[in-house]
């Protein structure tokens, strides 16, 4: 051996080197590899992503296969490096040799490679797994043995391995990487996104139509008041019910009443035949079950009932896309104003207004876990039902109850501080001058 020239020795040194990095480096841009896009990749019949997905199915033994090749080109290097350093400097050279090959494989065959692999995975691993793929099967026996001996050391420390084939994202980890999409979707198609994603964490008590406000015809009024009540209502699903909402007889379609007025033939009677019977949802119920529910039962309106069947307040399929898409109804009760900006910067706001919904109009933050108005919130938060021009501060947002009424808070008037950023909504708010 002592016949080879140097500079072979150097050359093979550099090869080493090379192979020594490739391992390094194909190792962090496997693992550093986005799966999901890895999987699109595959999908689409990208040779690399399909071996380099076979290969993921089963890490701990890519990982051992990848350690085998990089370790024995380790041990390679080492010993040429010796050699070298003694031809050259004798045993002086061994020390030196020492620790140049420190630096060297620190800076060439680790740092470098592993870097480059982490910043483009996809550049690094899709070439990597080609050559990763026959190596596994003809090193599978030495493979195997490694791997078995692994796991026993894994079952000594009650430790398995994760299976990259069954790794799914959570909610909250699927609504992180949603909204770390900024600039690859449109800001309102990510809205929609989370907004879908948080479906399941609201029900129908969140976003129903109080009880109190539900508007329908009432058998037991007068016939000439229910007239003039028909041609004031702008709904194309009305509840009918006698006496009180709780005797709910179903839901008529303003489309069927208006040519029974046209041709003078709408009576009570005529109105009880064209009414569909009412369709109930449990309390609770959350938005993407109900959603299914609408769809699969052909309902676009539902009254939402408590453990005793009574009427706690109305939702429609609307209110849910709502929640997804924002607003975009003109049913008349979007119409009604519950946000009135005042000169100072402050809002006022009806006291039977959902949380949710000043949460998202204004981009605050007030505590939706209890009470779903703001009236709710006021009092559970006081323990006491207040007075006009009480004051109070919820998660740091002072809140001055303007107008009670009914033992409940009419009116109140929240304020936001000046460093902080409301939603584009407050544009759409009607000036209070």
């Amino acid at each position: 051996m002592n016949d080879i020239p140097l500079y072979w020795l150097f050359i093979v040194f550099v090869a080493l080197i090379l192979m020594s990095a490739f391992f390094s480096g194909s190792e962090t841009g496997l693992m550093s590899l986005n799966r999901y896009r890895l999987r699109h990749l595959a999908n689409n019949n990208h040779g690399g992503a399909i071996r380099a997905v076979e290969l993921l199915k089963r890490p701990e033994k890519l990982i051992t296969l990848i350690l085998l090749g990089n370790n024995f080109i380790n041990v390679l290097i080492t010993q040429l490096a010796t050699y070298i350093g003694y031809r050259l400097y004798g045993e002086a050279g061994i020390a030196i040799a020492a620790g140049v090959l420190t630096l060297v494989l620190l800076l060439f065959a680790e740092v470098t490679p592993k870097t480059l692999a982490a910043t483009n995975p996809e550049k690094i691993a899709l070439p990597a797994a080609y050559v990763y793929r026959p190596m596994s099967k003809l090193m599978l026996p030495l493979v195997a043995v490694i791997d078995w001996l692994a796991k026993i050391m894994l079952r000594l420390f009650q430790l398995t391995g994760k299976d990259f084939a069954n790794d799914a994202l959570t909610s909250d980890e699927l609504r992180v990487a949603v909204s770390e999409t900024s600039g690859l979707i449109p800001d309102s198609h990510r809205d929609m996104l989370l907004s879908i994603i948080d479906l399941e964490k609201v029900t129908v008590d969140d976003i129903m139509v109080p009880r109190s406000e539900i508007m329908g015809i009432d058998l037991e009024d007068d016939w000439y008041e229910t007239l003039k009540l028909i041609t004031n209502l702008s709904y194309t699903r009305i509840p009918i019910y006698s006496g009180n909402i709780d005797n709910l007889i179903g839901v008529a379609l303003m489309r069927k009443i208006l040519p029974l007025l046209l041709n003078d033939e709408f009576t009570p009677e005529s109105l009880v035949d064209l009414t569909r019977e009412g369709y109930f949802i449990p309390e609770g119920t959350p938005l993407t079950t109900q959603l299914l529910n609408f769809r699969k039962n052909k309902r676009r309106v539902g009254f939402v009932v408590d453990e005793y069947g009574d009427i706690q307040g109305l939702v429609t399929i609307e209110d849910i896309l709502e929640e997804i898409v924002g607003e975009f109804t003109s049913d008349p009760s979007a119409l009604h104003q519950d946000f009135f900006q005042d000169a100072d910067g402050s809002f006022l706001i009806d006291g039977s207004t959902h949380i949710r919904e000043i949460n998202r109009n204004l981009n605050v933050n007030l505590p939706t876990e209890g009470p779903r108005t703001l009236n709710g919130l006021i009092i559970e938060h006081m323990e006491f039902i207040p007075e006009a021009g009480t004051s109070v501060k919820i998660n740091g947002y002072p809140i001055e109850i303007m107008q009670m009424k009914n033992n409940m808070v009419k009116t109140a008037r929240l304020s936001i501080p000046s460093d902080h950023d409301i939603a584009s909504p407050q544009s759409e708010l009607p000036l209070n001058g």
